[in-house]
C-alpha cells in the first residue's frame, strides 16, 4: 500500500497543499455556491458530486497521459516536473495580478436533479485547465520507483475527495457566506492565497525535485 503513496513528509505536504487549493474559491466553487443559493442546498450538494466526477475524469486522463510519457523516457519525468513548476509559478503570478471580475453565472432552473448532476459533471469535465492543472500538480509527489499510473490515479482520487469535502462545506454554508464568496475582500483573499500556493508549489518543485526523485 505504501507504494501507492509518497513517503509521509511528502504526502503530508500533498494533503496540506490539496486542502489549501481545494479551499481556494474558483469556477467550480462558484458554480456550486450559485446552485446552492438559487436552487437550495440539495441542488448544491448534488452539483458537488457532479463536479467531483468530472474532476476525477480529468485526473484519470492526466494520469494516463503522464504515464505514457514517463514510460517512453526517463528524461520526460524531469522535463514535466520542471515544466510543471514553471506553469504553477506562472499560474500564481497571473492569479495575484488578476482583477476581480463580476461573476455572472446564469444558472437555469433544471427540470430534474439528474440534470443538476449532469451539468456539474460536464462543467468540470470540459474544463481543459483542470487536466493541465493535474498534469502539473501530481508529478510533484510521484516516486520514480513505483508505477506512475497507480500513484497518480491514487493521488488524483485523494485530491478529488478532499475537494468534494470542501465543496460540500461551501454548498452547506452558501446561504450565509455567499455575499463574501462572490466578491469583495473574500474574493481578493482567495486569489492571494491561491496565487501564493501555486508559486510555493512551483518553487518546491524546482528546488527539491531532483532530490525527491531519488527517494
Amino acid at each position: 500500500m505504501h507504494e501507492l503513496l509518497p513517503p509521509w513528509p511528502l504526502f503530508s505536504a500533498f494533503l496540506v497543499s490539496s486542502l489549501v487549493l481545494a479551499l481556494t474559491p474558483g469556477p467550480g466553487v462558484l458554480y456550486i455556491v450559485t446552485r446552492s443559493i438559487v436552487q437550495g442546498r440539495r441542488h448544491g450538494l448534488l452539483s458537488v458530486f457532479g463536479v467531483a466526477l468530472g474532476n476525477l475524469g480529468n485526473a484519470l486522463a492526466a494520469s494516463l497521459g503522464l504515464a505514457a510519457l514517463f514510460a517512453a523516457s526517463a528524461l520526460a519525468f524531469s522535463i514535466v516536473k520542471y515544466a510543471g513548476a514553471l506553469y504553477l509559478i506562472y499560474l500564481g503570478i497571473r492569479m495575484l495580478g488578476t482583477r476581480p471580475a463580476a461573476p455572472a453565472l446564469a444558472v437555469p432552473a433544471p427540470s430534474s436533479l439528474n440534470r443538476v448532476f449532469r451539468d456539474g459533471f460536464v462543467v468540470a469535465l470540459l474544463n481543459p485547465k483542470t487536466t493541465v492543472f493535474f498534469a502539473a500538480f501530481l508529478p510533484q509527489f510521484l516516486s520514480p520507483d513505483a508505477p506512475f499510473v497507480v500513484q497518480s490515479i491514487t493521488l488524483g482520487a485523494v485530491f478529488v475527495a478532499i475537494a468534494a469535502l470542501t465543496d460540500s462545506a461551501y454548498a452547506l454554508a452558501a446561504g450565509v457566506l455567499a455575499p463574501r464568496l462572490r466578491g469583495g475582500a473574500g474574493s481578493h483573499l482567495g486569489r492571494v492565497l491561491g496565487g501564493l500556493t501555486f508559486i510555493g508549489l512551483g518553487l518546491f518543485t524546482a528546488l527539491a525535485g531532483s532530490r525527491g526523485a531519488n527517494k
